[in-house]
C-alpha cells in the first residue's frame, strides 16, 4: 500500500459542496483517506483573484502507482471542469496536487515528486504541519515544521469553521 499526501484546493463555486464531493471522489477513484487536515482559507498564490481559496491536505492509502494516480487525479479534476492548458495558476473549482508519494523521489515529463514547491507555500505547509509535523522531506531533509519556519510566503492562513 502506498501512502500519498495530496493537497486539494479550490476558489470558485460552492467550496463546501466541492470539498465534500472531492473527498468522496478521492475515496472512490484513488484510495482510502487515512487522515485529513482542517480546511484553511488562503489567498491566491502566484496570481490575482478576488476569490479566496480553501485548501486541505489529505493522506491516502492507495494501490495505485504514481503515474496511474496522476491519471486518476486528472479524471477527478475534470469532473470539476478543469481543463489543462498553458496557464500555470488560475481560479478553479478543484485542484489536486501530489505532495508526497511514500518517501520517494521521482521526476518525469508529467510528474515531480515530492512536489517541487511544498517549501514555498504556506497553504500547503500549515495543513501538512497539522498532519505530519515531524515528517522529513526526502530531498530537503527538513521536517514540515522546519519548512514552515523557513517559508518566505507571508500569506494569512485561516482555519475554516465547517460547522
Amino acid at each position: 500500500m502506498n501512502k500519498v499526501f495530496l493537497g486539494i484546493g479550490g476558489n470558485i463555486g460552492d467550496k463546501h459542496k466541492n470539498f465534500i464531493h472531492v473527498l468522496n471522489l478521492i475515496e472512490l477513484k484513488l484510495g482510502k483517506i487515512i487522515q485529513k487536515s482542517s480546511v484553511y482559507e488562503t489567498p491566491p498564490w502566484g496570481f490575482q483573484s478576488n476569490d479566496v481559496f480553501w485548501n486541505q491536505v489529505v493522506v491516502v492509502g492507495t494501490i495505485l502507482e504514481a503515474e496511474e494516480l496522476l491519471w486518476h487525479i486528472h479524471e477527478v479534476e475534470e469532473e470539476f471542469g478543469r481543463k489543462r492548458g498553458n496557464e500555470r495558476y488560475s481560479s478553479r473549482e478543484m485542484d489536486i496536487d501530489i505532495l508526497y508519494f511514500n518517501d520517494e523521489f521521482m521526476e518525469s515529463k508529467d510528474l515531480i515528486i515530492p512536489h517541487p514547491r511544498i517549501h514555498e507555500r504556506r497553504f500547503v505547509l500549515v495543513p501538512l504541519v497539522e498532519l505530519a509535523p515531524d515528517m522529513k522531506h526526502p530531498l530537503r531533509r527538513l521536517t514540515s515544521i522546519e519548512m514552515l519556519e523557513n517559508c518566505l510566503d507571508e500569506s494569512v492562513i485561516k482555519k475554516v469553521d465547517l460547522q
